[in-house]
């Protein structure tokens, strides 16, 4: 009997793990984001979020133009290095600090006027949702958008090249 109590622990011991599967790490921000015009329901722009050293930064990668929008819009009202470059291709959100789910003490800048607005970013339950908040101030004083969640090979998938009528749910 002494040769079979080791048997024994062994399968006990992976009956257990099996019972207890591992758990995935928490999803982060980390990856590809696209944000939806609330009014027409349609892509705008898309957004890859990165970690460095613990801090979270947003990079506008992709814009989704309008007819009639200039397709080399440049940051003419950003401050500092930013200014006439490019905006596909700026980093729009800075110094983001993950806590759980939420990300704060950061910053996020509306190329459109050039203005730097505190932030926040709150990442839902699935990860598959990011809610992003610019204000001045304190938050009660700002706006928030829902970005969703892109797959990481979305820029070179040709299917998702281009905005798709019905992509986002439209607002009636």
């Amino acid at each position: 009997m002494g040769a079979s109590r080791p048997i024994l622990v062994g399968a006990i011991l992976i009956v257990a793990a099996a019972a207890f599967p591992v758990c995935a790490a928490d999803p982060t921000a980390t990856g590809l984001w696209e944000q939806v015009d609330e009014n027409s329901g349609q892509p705008e722009s898309w957004f890859r979020i990165e970690e460095r050293n613990g801090v979270y930064e947003g990079k506008i990668v992709k814009i989704f133009f309008k007819p009639g929008e200039d397709p080399n819009w440049v940051c003419d009202q950003c401050q500092g290095a930013d200014k006439g470059r490019p905006v596909q291709g700026l980093t729009l959100i800075r110094g983001m600090q993950r806590n759980g789910p939420s990300y704060e003490n950061g910053t996020i800048m509306d190329p459109r006027d050039g203005k730097v607005y505190r932030a926040l970013m709150r990442l839902s339950p699935d990860g598959q949702k990011l809610e992003v908040r610019g204000y001045l101030g304190i938050s009660l004083f700002g706006r928030s958008q829902v970005w969703n969640r892109l797959p990481d090979n979305a820029l070179s998938s040709p299917s998702r090249a281009a905005p798709r009528a019905g992509s986002a749910p439209q607002k009636k």
